[in-house]
């Protein structure tokens, strides 16, 4: 596995992490602003992990062609 490729799942597993610190707080009983804070938060960092997953597979697409 390349360098590149472990350090974007490496990204990907943190952000994952980040990720479910943000649904706990959605899941939690119901506190306005957090619950706004934590829906803002949790999407930006699902975007992320989207845009990750899609760098992961141009790697594994780039190095199957090599």
């Amino acid at each position: 596995m390349t360098e590149r490729l472990e350090t974007l799942k490496k990204a990907r597993e943190r952000m994952a992490d980040d990720r479910d610190a943000f649904a706990k707080t959605l899941a939690a009983p119901f506190d306005r602003d957090k619950a706004e804070r934590a829906r803002i938060k949790f999407i930006e960092i699902q975007a992320l992990i989207d845009a990750i997953d899609r760098a992961i597979a141009g790697e594994r697409t780039g190095s199957a062609a090599a």
